[in-house]
């Protein structure tokens, strides 16, 4: 048995003939994804098609268990506020994120009962996005599925500290971006 992909826990698991992949069967994941978009703007993009980006970045990313996380939208006093109260940095940014599982090769994990991994939360400032999008000469919705792509990327480890870790995330990006219907 499998169980549907993307979203909240949606159905009943589907019988094995109906999923594809690992020995010929590709166990479709069920995610819990939690969207948050702030009433300013909840006109200007949907927690559908937000949520379609979380998946393709999953999927992409061949994460094969069972995650759960949180997106919000939001403006740029509140990541303006968690940006210099969590990190000490005194100013806005585009997109912060708070991992709960750091990849640390001198720590254990313990998988939770419920085998679900929390990955952590992902905050983009509305705001920043749609002025780097002005910036960069392209719509509101590349630079949104950017910052959540980049987002997700962090949480599943990866990083830009370097340039070879940013040239190797940068990749990433633009092999799940293609996928992703703007």
């Amino acid at each position: 048995m499998c169980l549907p992909e993307v979203g909240e826990h949606i159905g009943s698991p589907l019988p094995d003939d109906q999923c594809m992949g690992i020995q010929g069967v590709d166990h479709l994941i069920a995610h819990e994804i939690n969207i948050d978009i702030k009433p300013l703007y909840r006109r200007r993009l949907t927690q559908k098609w937000l949520r379609e980006v979380v998946a393709t970045t999953l999927s992409t990313q061949k994460v094969n268990r069972p995650v759960e996380l949180s997106l919000l939208i939001t403006g740029d006093d509140e990541v303006h506020r968690l940006n210099r109260d969590y990190r000490g940095v005194d100013k806005t940014t585009d997109v912060i994120t708070f991992a709960l599982t750091e990849d640390r090769d001198d720590t254990e994990f313990v998988t939770p009962p419920d085998k679900i991994s929390r990955l952590g939360e992902v905050i983009i400032s509305y705001p920043q996005a749609a002025s780097q999008a002005r910036e960069n000469k392209q719509t509101i919705k590349a630079e949104l599925a950017w910052l959540v792509v980049h987002g997700l990327l962090h949480l599943l480890g990866y990083d830009h500290q370097d340039d070879a870790s940013e040239a190797a995330m940068r990749k990433r990006e633009d092999i799940i971006l293609r996928k992703i219907e703007l």
